[in-house]
């Protein structure tokens, strides 16, 4: 059995590969108790032989969850660093490993189900935007603050803006209401833009793949059409370890 690990910024997820078959499925934030959660969840687990693990996390939660890995295992982690090539896509980048891996392993699991070519958005802390060709080739993308990120810095960051929840309305006659729409709105214009502005590269109307916490939430908002990928980075991650 193989165990994957993607290491996201807001919390870690993971599951579970038995040959072919998805067994087990689990995520806990990083302001929980990482250790105490990871122990109970992974302590029924037999048989793990592997583990393959993805992460835009600094290298001191990476020590965390690979020293739980070992005492629980007794196998090391092996990270994924970004590759200019791997699984059928090619990087943009002309320094590969500052391609953030989530990115990277999204464009693979979208490639081998198919999707390509297709706007891939990463709905999230940070709001992520890819354009793959129906070759696998990246031609690049955008990242702004998600818009969870956008209101959370408004707050921060102004005296007479409270932390208070919002509806997304095409024009508010409050400040919470505005505050939501604003940041939702901007995100939803960014992507409608990418999308738009990539077309003509990409073959005419590429597909729009949405992924991230807060993409399920962001869809309905949309006027182009998408579909919601769960779990692209695992996803993705299960073809690079299959190939590797």
């Amino acid at each position: 059995m193989k165990l994957l690990l993607d290491l996201g910024n807001t919390r870690l997820k993971w599951a579970v590969l038995d040959g072919d078959t998805w067994t087990t499925r689990g995520a806990v934030a990083w302001s929980d108790d990482i250790e105490r959660t990871l122990i109970e969840a992974w302590q029924a687990l037999h048989g793990v032989r592997q583990i393959d693990g993805a992460s835009v996390v600094d290298s001191v939660r990476e020590a965390r969850v690979e020293a739980i890995v070992m005492n629980m295992f007794g196998h090391k982690a092996r990270w994924l660093r970004t590759p200019a090539e791997a699984c059928g896509v090619r990087s943009a980048y002309a320094e590969p490993e500052r391609l953030g891996v989530d990115r990277f392993l999204a464009m693979v699991a979208a490639y081998r189900d198919g999707d390509a070519p297709c706007v891939l958005v990463g709905v999230g802390t940070a709001l992520t935007l890819d354009a793959l060709a129906a070759n696998g080739h990246h031609l690049g993308g955008l990242i702004a603050p998600g818009p969870q990120l956008m209101q959370q810095a408004l707050w921060g960051a102004t005296a007479r803006v409270y932390p208070e929840p919002g509806r997304v309305l095409d024009a508010a006659d409050n400040t919470a209401d505005a505050v939501a729409s604003g940041c939702w709105q901007a995100a939803i214009a960014l992507i409608e833009r990418f999308a738009s502005r990539m077309a003509s590269s990409l073959g005419g109307s590429p597909r729009l793949v949405l992924g991230g916490g807060d993409a399920a939430a962001l869809q309905p908002l949309l006027a182009l059409p998408s579909r919601l990928a769960e779990d692209s980075v695992l996803r993705g991650l299960a073809v690079w370890s299959a190939a590797h």
